[in-house]
């Protein structure tokens, strides 16, 4: 197949999926920490790129459709902040802003459990500065930055709030008939894809407790683990209506597996929403929005589910895999038609398009890019082809607002 059939299908299948009040946050399927898939720190949320207009239909907080132009930060092509870590002012590149960030924080009770809480950091568009909150135990932003869709502290929870950005007010409520811990919206933002479960994924507990900064078990610190797998299912939900129909799709998993998060995500087009098990690498399984199994689209053939940057905006390129050698620090973007290698960028991890020429990526100091340093990164804007690098944020590090390193939620602006 070659790039005109493959923008052709992804464009068919787009179409077909959009109805009369589009909808997508292309929000990170949520997954905790623990869980690394490359050399670098690959977070197992998954967030597909799909192929978008620059001007972005947004969902009204009350229904029907606002088409906004990029105006929320701004006319510029590229807004960095390289003297920035956490940032405080926003940040973008082309079609793609950070939308927001999140540091996550174990609380620990006395019977010897505990929480995974996450701290936010989110876009205001009034004054175009992250604003800290850890009112939300989710918080996904909409196409556009105006809107996130959020959930309350205690998970799974019984209802999805849509949070206006300008006014920090949840403007509406969505009720859900089975408690929801993980959301998304589709590419275009007309729907909210909730991911179901019986018990909160984010709890810890004693008896799974795990020993850190050890490689035998004798030494380091001992902290409770996650618990058992309790995902339920899925809901494809219209954000005009609120209405969405639940699918039973329970987690695959044994008395071994204590990966208790694993969120569905809208697959690159949005027509189908895709699951990725932990338990083993058999790829992607799809299905559509009945939970019946599809094959996967062409588009998301060489998608791979645990690289953030998927299906370039012309469907040329997909973010690819670490692909340094010894101490060579590089990272694979690959042919979309066949998958092979296109070329290789200097940097860790890739994260999101800014355009079809242009990718962000994780980048580490180049005097530091071994051991622990590896992890001392920032933010690039890398140009495919010349390798142009520009710095977008400062090295990651933990601050006094949000301890621990920090995790970009980039969105189309």
């Amino acid at each position: 197949m070659n790039v005109d059939e493959l923008l052709k299908e992804a464009l068919r299948e787009q179409a077909a999926d959009v109805g009369p009040a589009p909808a997508d946050l292309a929000d990170r399927v949520f997954a905790t920490r623990r869980k690394r898939r490359t050399r670098t720190a690959v977070s197992t949320v998954v967030a597909v790129t799909a192929v978008v207009a620059t001007a972005v239909a947004v969902p009204r907080i009350g229904g029907g459709e606002d088409v906004r132009p990029m105006d929320v930060i701004g006319p510029a092509d590229v807004v960095a902040h390289p003297d920035q870590s956490p940032p405080k002012d926003a940040i973008a590149a082309g079609r793609t802003a950070l939308a927001s960030f999140s540091t996550y924080k174990d609380e620990y009770y006395k019977n010897g459990d505990g929480r995974l809480t996450r701290i936010y950091g989110v876009l205001d568009p009034t004054t175009r500065t992250y604003r800290k909150t850890t009112k939300w135990s989710v918080l996904t932003v909409a196409p556009g930055l105006r809107t996130a869709a959020v959930l309350e502290q205690k998970l799974p929870a019984r209802r999805i709030g849509l949070l206006d950005l300008a006014t920090n007010k949840v403007e509406r409520w969505i009720p859900v008939t089975q408690g929801v811990a993980g959301i998304e919206y589709s590419a275009d933002g007309s729907k909210l894809l909730a991911t179901t479960y019986k018990k909160d994924p984010d709890h810890l507990y004693k008896e799974f407790e795990i020993t850190e900064g050890s490689t035998d078990g004798k030494d380091g610190k001992t902290r409770p683990g996650p618990g058992h797998p309790s995902r339920t299912g899925f809901s494809v939900i219209d954000v005009a209506s609120g209405k969405g129909k639940w699918v039973a799709k329970p987690q695959v998993g044994d008395e071994w597996n204590h990966n208790a998060r694993e969120d569905f995500a809208f697959s690159p087009v949005g027509n189908y929403v895709f699951e990725t098990s932990m338990m083993a690498d058999t790829g992607s399984t799809y299905y559509d929005f009945q939970g019946r199994k599809v094959l996967p689209p062409a588009a998301a053939k060489y998608v791979l589910p645990y690289v953030e940057a998927g299906l370039s905006p012309d469907g040329r390129h997909v973010g690819g895999d670490f692909a340094g050698k010894g101490d060579k620090i590089a990272v694979a973007v690959n042919d979309a038609r066949t998958g092979r290698l296109a070329e290789k960028l200097p940097a860790q991890q890739v994260i999101a398009w800014a355009d079809s020429k242009r990718i962000i990526a994780w980048g580490c100091d180049p005097k530091k890019c071994s051991g622990k340093g590896e992890f001392h990164n920032q933010l690039l804007l890398i140009t495919l082809g010349s390798h142009k690098v520009v710095p977008l944020s400062d090295f990651r590090k933990a601050s006094a607002d949000y301890p621990g390193r920090w995790s970009p939620q980039f969105q189309t602006r």
